[in-house]
């Protein structure tokens, strides 16, 4: 049986599942892209792919790097279409410097986990995150499996 769907929630464009897999999440935060036309084309077009792409924070502000945007050939005829280019993060101040603080002093990641639309805007949910160590990720996944392993003996009687 599968949730009904809420209303207001935000319309999933691309999510980075293997992030949840390498990373463990700790934190999250929200933020806005900086974007040309095309980019917005192909997004509602759903031609997005966040698997290689992290965060970078420099000189106080927030670059999403990797991220691949597969650009429409109606939509780009015009301009020299860069799949891959870094977009900037709309973030405020304050999260910046702390995440600057964080990801320099504590050893932390600044991952892409999934982009939204949220009012009609492109969002980016980042993660704040710790790589995982071999055994974690066994672990995960072995719990993973027991979840599933128990409905469906649960479904069975």
């Amino acid at each position: 049986m599968s949730k009904p769907k809420d209303a207001n929630a935000p319309a999933l464009i691309a999510e980075n599942r293997r992030a949840r897999h390498e990373y463990h999440i700790e934190d999250r935060y929200e933020a806005g892209l900086a974007l040309m036309g095309w980019e917005v084309k192909s997004m509602r077009a759903g031609r997005v792919q966040l698997a290689e792409a992290y965060v970078y924070v420099r000189n106080g502000e927030a670059f999403l790097f990797g991220a691949h945007l597969a650009p429409l050939n109606s939509a780009s005829s015009h301009v020299l279409a860069d799949p891959t280019r870094t977009r900037k993060l709309l973030m405020n101040r304050s999260e910046i410097d702390r995440l600057v603080g964080l990801v320099e002093r504590e050893g932390y990641t600044l991952i892409p986990l999934e982009l939204y639309w949220k009012r009609g805007r492109a969002k980016l949910r980042v993660g704040l995150a710790k790589g995982k160590q071999q055994h974690d990720k066994r672990a995960t996944e072995k719990d993973r499996d027991w979840q599933r392993h128990k409905g469906r003996i649960l479904r069975g009687r």
